[in-house]
Formats: C-alpha cells, structure tokens, sequence
C-alpha cells in the first residue's frame, strides 16, 4: 500500500500523463493565491479568520512538502536546497507565526516556490502557443517579478514596525521599485546597516534583472526549434537552413504577415 502511495505520488509530481499536468497547475495555482494572500493581509489586522487561513495554507504547505521528501531520491540534497529551506519557514511562519508580524511576513520567501513552476515550461509551451512564441520574455519577466517579491518582503519583513516610512506592502513595493529603477525620490528610505545592504542588493540584482528583460522585448524575434545536425535551439523566424551548420531545418509557421 505505502508503494502504491508513492508511486501515485511520484507520477503527480514528475509523470507526464495529462492527471499529473493538471495536478502541477493546480500547484501553479496554490502558489500563485498564496503570494496574493500574503499581500492583501499585509493591509489589514491580523484577526482569527487570517490567523485560520494562514493556518490552511501553512497544512497544505506542509503535505507538499512532506510528499516532495518522501518521492526525493536524495533526501539530503532535496534538505538542504535552498527553495527547501524557503519552504521550511514558510511554513513555521504559517503555522506558528510567534515572532510577530515582522518574522510572520518571511512566509514571503514561500515566493521561491515559484522557481518550481519552471518544470512546467515544457507543459505550457505545449499548451500555450503564446508563451512557446514568446518563452525567453516570460521566463525573464518571471525572473524579475520574484526578485521584486522577494526584497519587498526582506524590505517589509526587516523595516516594519521600525521604519515608520513602512507600513505596509506597498510601501515596501513602493521602496524596492524606486531603487531598482535607481530613480531615487528619497522620500522612503530603508534605516540601519541591514536596510543599506538591502538597497545595495537590490540596485544592483534588480537593475541586471530589469536589462535582461529589456534585451529579450528588443532584440530580433527567434524561434525556438532545435537544429537535429548541431543542436542550435533558436532561429530567425523564416530561417531555411541553420547558420551555424547550414543544416536544412523544418519550422512549423502560419506563415510571415
């Protein structure tokens, strides 16, 4: 019986069958609505129907968790990697939010999650056209949306209730835009060594991020399709033949407008 768990469990997580795709978007979903939960509840006092929901989330945590252990061929690495760790205290925050509200809003750091949905690219380029015609912008717009998540929650979790600059999650969004654009207005600014080094962190990745996105919305369109002679993967739109080999490739396309 416990084999048969873990065999339906390792196919919902890794299979390739169409239960299993749903089953990763659900997933999708779930992570998706915590991001948001954790937003919205930043705006408001804490009471018990956000305390019971925050207890929801941090059991459905959990039991992904528990279950991504029990189908992981390598429990150490899988323990020590650092989404694993981000899963970890999402959930003591979750479920045991003791600290306070400024340790309680680290269950932010659940957003690493998101690195996850990565497996699913192969899916969505075969459900969606849209994004297999426009993979590297998600991926790259994806990449800078986390980053921004991720320090407005650092900026939040590390400046409330000592920055009266910070009181809620816009302002801290508000904070880690302004200095990632390096516009600067000066009127919210982060206190102590700890807020220093995150402005720094966050001018420096954040802005390399931002001109990662540019490059992909400005440059030449391509299409992904992988050259069978020399394993080029990305192409002019209307290419015949590979430019690094000059095999003969096959692009699938409605044709050039």
């Amino acid at each position: 019986m416990r084999e048969d768990g873990l065999k339906t469990l390792s196919e919902l997580y890794e299979g390739d069958s169409d239960r299993a795709h749903r089953f990763r978007y659900a997933l999708l979903i779930f992570d998706i609505g915590t991001m948001l939960f954790v937003i919205a509840t930043s705006f408001t006092h804490h009471g018990p129907v956000v305390e019971a929901v925050d207890a929801v989330f941090g059991v459905f945590i959990l039991a992904d968790f528990i279950a991504r252990i029990a189908i992981s061929q390598n429990r150490l690495r899988f323990l020590v990697m650092p989404v694993t760790l981000a899963d970890v205290v999402s959930i003591i925050s979750f479920l045991a939010p003791l600290a306070g509200e400024g340790l309680g809003f680290l269950r932010v750091v659940r957003t690493l999650r998101f690195l996850h949905t990565y497996q699913l690219v192969k899916r969505l380029r075969t459900d969606f056209p849209f994004f297999r015609r426009n993979q590297d912008i998600f991926i790259a717009a994806i990449n800078l949306l986390v980053f921004i998540f991720v320090m407005t929650g650092m900026v939040y979790a590390t400046q409330y209730g000592q920055n009266p600059q910070i009181s809620n999650y816009a302002d801290a969004l508000y904070f880690t835009v302004t200095a990632l654009t390096t516009t600067g207005f000066g009127d919210i600014t982060l206190t102590g060594s700890m807020g220093r080094m995150i402005s720094v962190v966050v001018m420096i990745f954040g802005v390399t991020l931002f001109l990662r996105l540019a490059q992909v919305l400005f440059r030449p369109n391509k299409v992904r399709q992988t050259c069978q002679t020399c394993g080029l993967s990305l192409h002019d739109a209307d290419a015949v033949h590979c430019k690094h080999c000059g095999a003969v490739i096959h692009i699938e396309t409605e044709g050039q407008s």
